[in-house]
């Protein structure tokens, strides 16, 4: 009876702890979206997010971004893509640490078609 207990504590606590965790709640474009043209890429979380890192990558390689948004945690990113991004698919990577502490990476793609 002690271990079923105990069992029920350790379930209960650990999905607490996996709820904690922040995650991506939306994005600018969004994920799939087919665009005509991006002035920002954004992250939006349901808990403060500190981005370490974010990349973004089309058909000619990796492009450059400015951050918008600093490292202070936030529930909402911003990056200006430094160029008017031509045709093609690309794909947002990014990396960063939630409220909680625990390290967090996501990606989403888009399609821009002019």
């Amino acid at each position: 009876m002690k271990q079923i207990i105990f069992a029920g504590i350790v379930w209960a606590l650990a999905a607490v702890g996996a709820a904690a965790h922040s995650k991506t709640e939306q994005t600018t474009p969004a994920s799939g979206a087919t665009v005509e043209a991006v002035e920002v890429i954004e992250l939006r979380f349901d808990d403060p997010m500190r981005v370490t890192a974010i990349s973004l990558s089309g058909p000619e390689g990796e492009v450059a971004i400015e951050r918008e948004t600093d490292l202070d945690p936030v529930t909402q990113f911003r990056a200006l893509p430094s160029v008017d991004l031509p045709t093609g698919a690309y794909t947002v990577d990014w990396r960063g640490l939630s409220s909680d502490g625990h390290p967090m990476r996501g990606t989403f793609g888009f399609v821009v078609a002019h």
